[in-house]
């Protein structure tokens, strides 16, 4: 009798936090699956995931919106419909357990997997629980978490910490120096906002450049922009696929405070300065993500609404200063066992 293979299904999408923890955790789920497939909507993970030879499957999804209006009505309906189809994919498939990373997206995975009785494991990133999550949170069998705090509030909570990339580790700096004319007597600060780029940090970089250039080396990975400077002493990019190579070449980074990315930052021991996407912009989880961070004393916090020159110019000096001591707590909390922790919570639901 031939050995039934083993098979896992990815969800998650709608942004790059939705979909790269995934991705992270593919060359160690090769070793215990025979076969991943992937499912998601017509969104950044279907641009994504189809450069992989993982195997998309589409369905359409619906974004929960919490003011109440016609399109809210419409939501249990469009969510139902869902479903079905990921119902529909999944008896195809017959996959022994899903991993959902989140995003609306994996809401009608989950539900539907629960109800073919398929085992379902899921991942929080940040330190409070998204919606998504939290409805999913009802068909999990077991919720992975980034952050300690999270772990504790519900049974089915164990904490893992975050998916890591292995690339990330394996940055060559001299790739960057090569393109970026730097003074080798300067520290170099990498300005970064997440996937989809921070207006905030964008424009605190642009309007100052004059003054940041003649302290620092300035490397900076915008988002979609058009604007273009050449200056000496400043590199721009608006996307990379080696950011661990503006990793490597950094000293300090100075970011928005998405969890995937300071929790890859953390790996790195690298030098943290956050400025949290403020709530009202979002539910409030880039804010928790900072302070909480800021209270582990691994990285500084400076609120947007306090974002101007010489603020900015003081906190990155105070976290050049503060380096040793933030590579030394960093050091001691091992997040770079993230992925094994995560792959031992799947495999023990099969």
């Amino acid at each position: 009798m031939a050995k039934k293979e083993k098979i896992i299904v990815l969800t998650g999408g709608g942004t790059a936090g939705h979909i790269m923890p995934n991705l992270a955790l593919v060359d160690e789920l090769k070793q215990h699956f025979d076969k991943i497939y992937y499912i998601g909507s017509n969104g950044m993970e279907k641009e994504i995931i189809e450069k992989t030879d993982i195997p998309f499957y589409q369905i359409n999804a619906t974004k929960f919106v919490r003011k109440i209006s016609f399109k809210t009505f419409l939501i249990p309906f469009k969510l139902l419909k869902s479903i079905s189809e990921a119902k529909k994919i999944l008896k195809k498939l017959h996959p022994d357990v899903i991993f959902s990373k989140g995003g609306f997206v994996s809401v009608p995975v989950c539900i539907a997997g629960k109800k073919l009785k398929i085992k379902v494991v899921s991942h929080e990133s940040d330190l409070s629980m998204g919606l998504a999550n939290k409805i999913i949170l009802h068909y999990a069998n077991a919720m992975c978490t980034s952050f300690k705090e999270t772990s504790l509030k519900n049974k089915k909570c164990i904490y893992t910490g975050s998916p890591i990339r292995k690339s990330i580790f394996n940055g060559n700096k001299q790739n960057v120096l090569n393109k970026a004319n730097f003074n080798s007597q300067k520290s170099t600060v990498l300005f970064m906002g997440g996937s989809l780029g921070a207006k905030a940090i964008n424009d605190v970089v642009f309007n100052n450049i004059d003054e940041l250039t003649k302290r620092y080396n300035v490397l900076h990975i915008t988002g979609k922009s058009d604007k273009n400077i050449k200056k000496q002493g400043y590199y721009k990019v608006n996307f990379t696929n080696d950011i661990q190579d503006f990793f490597a070449c950094s000293d300090i980074c100075v970011t928005r405070s998405g969890a995937n990315t300071i929790f890859e930052l953390a790996s790195l021991k690298k030098p943290m300065l956050l400025i949290p996407l403020p709530k009202g912009n979002s539910r409030g989880d880039q804010v928790e993500n900072a302070e909480n961070f800021k209270k582990h004393n691994i990285a500084n916090v400076l609120p947007q609404s306090n974002l101007n020159l010489t603020n900015l110019i003081y906190e990155i000096e105070k976290t050049l200063k503060d380096k040793e001591k933030l590579y030394k707590n960093m050091q001691n909390l091992h997040f770079e066992s993230a992925n094994e922790r995560i792959i031992k919570v799947i495999l023990n639901q099969l």
